[in-house]
């Protein structure tokens, strides 16, 4: 037996793991000979119910609404959810695998062979809110650095280092270096999909089971599957699977700064009268609006969007259930809507600093985060501004 196939005998029933890398042709071969050759009564796949869809209608995505992505507050998720394809995609292209072909390949001997399947991931937009409503101020850098980093890598890989993935001794080493880097992530990302993973494929029908998933879910899947067995833990996963609610720090954080701004104003027209107060909302105006305007500008948005950052930083700033982003992105989606062409060039197009500005999609995304990052950046130099003419 290979180190990435694990066969498990727990309380009557066997449980046969089957290890791969999201883009190895081996990895293909493996699953497609191994369900063959085992004929189990169900295959569970490291897939949810959405990438199914995707995978079973890949033109789905043409049909994306960037505005209703913004108004439901996903734009970092897409993001983040492009890039890591994006990924996938350029190691897949370096050894001629598309990414999750070896799931598409279970999928169609089970087709074949009339064999059930369960889809037993969390879904990847649970999984990405979790890791970033999770994560510290500090950890968010850190993660979109790693985002941003993985974005415009040009670094080619082989198939022997795709297959390196694989072993054990190496996927360890890199899951230390995750954990040691971003911890929080790494807990949702692999040990919280462990549990999942695990739980769901013991709630598999059947005394005989395949599950196909990546290697590096290996070890924490196989653990939790003993313990399940044991009854040491429970196969409930409604905890791992909520969003996470805003913190109470992160929320008294966003009505801190309408709180200060309004309390400083007042206390200026207190101490100055009405000429001081108005000098100091136009002090606060100018940094908070002008910053996010810049960042429009750095983004290349159109001078209308640049406009409506200026004008709506403030407004968004008094309420923080608004974002200035989310008037950006909108009006630059609506000035300058996507094409087809956008849909069809986005995951390569976000591989390269030209391609975000190339693509309508991908500069609709770049004004909203950097007309936001410039917004928080005014706020954080007006604030002591404000305090500082006070004096």
């Amino acid at each position: 037996m290979s180190q990435t196939e694990k066969r498990l005998q727990l309380n009557g029933r066997e449980i046969i793991l089957l290890g791969t890398a999201h883009v190895s042709q081996e990895s293909i071969n493996q699953v497609t000979e191994s369900i063959k050759a085992e004929s189990p009564d169900v295959v569970a796949i490291e897939l949810d119910d959405g990438r199914l869809a995707t995978m079973k209608n890949p033109d789905a995505w043409k049909e994306l609404d960037i505005v209703k992505v913004l108004k439901e507050g996903k734009g970092f998720v897409m993001m983040a959810n492009l890039v890591l394809s994006s990924f996938q995609r350029r190691m897949g292209s370096d050894v001629g695998v598309k990414p999750g072909e070896e799931m598409k390949a279970a999928l169609n001997v089970c087709e074949e062979l009339s064999i059930p399947t369960e889809m037993v991931d969390r879904p990847i937009q649970t999984t990405l809110k979790r890791a970033w409503g999770k994560s510290s101020f500090w950890g968010k850098c850190k993660l979109l650095g790693a985002l941003i980093s993985a974005a415009f890598d040009k670094e080619e890989i082989s198939s022997e280092q795709i297959e390196s993935l694989k072993n054990s001794s190496e996927m360890d080493g890199m899951m230390e270096e995750l954990s040691s880097y971003l911890p929080t992530v790494k807990t949702v990302l692999i040990d919280e999909r462990d549990q999942y993973l695990a739980s769901h494929i013991w709630k598999c029908k059947g005394n005989k089971v395949v599950a196909v998933l990546g290697a590096g879910h290996l070890k924490g899947v196989v653990a939790y599957l003993e313990k399940l067995a044991k009854e040491e833990v429970s196969a409930d996963t409604t905890e791992i699977s909520k969003i996470p609610p805003a913190s109470i720090g992160s929320k008294l954080l966003g009505w801190l700064f309408p709180i200060a701004i309004v309390a400083l104003i007042v206390l200026g027209f207190v101490k100055g009268g009405t000429g001081a107060s108005l000098n100091m909302l136009l002090n606060w105006v100018l940094w908070n609006g002008s910053l996010a305007a810049l960042g429009s500008l750095l983004a290349l948005g159109h001078p209308l969007t640049i406009l409506v950052a200026f004008i709506g930083a403030p407004i968004a700033t008094l309420n923080p259930v608004l974002g200035v982003g989310l008037f950006t992105g909108i009006v630059q989606a609506w000035v300058k809507k996507p094409k087809i062409q956008d849909m069809e060039t986005l995951y390569s197009d976000v591989s390269s600093v030209k391609g975000f500005y190339k693509n309508r999609i991908l500069k609709v995304l770049l004004v909203f985060m950097l007309s936001s990052i410039g917004g928080v950046i005014g706020n954080f130099i007006a604030v002591p501004s404000l305090i500082t003419s006070l004096f």
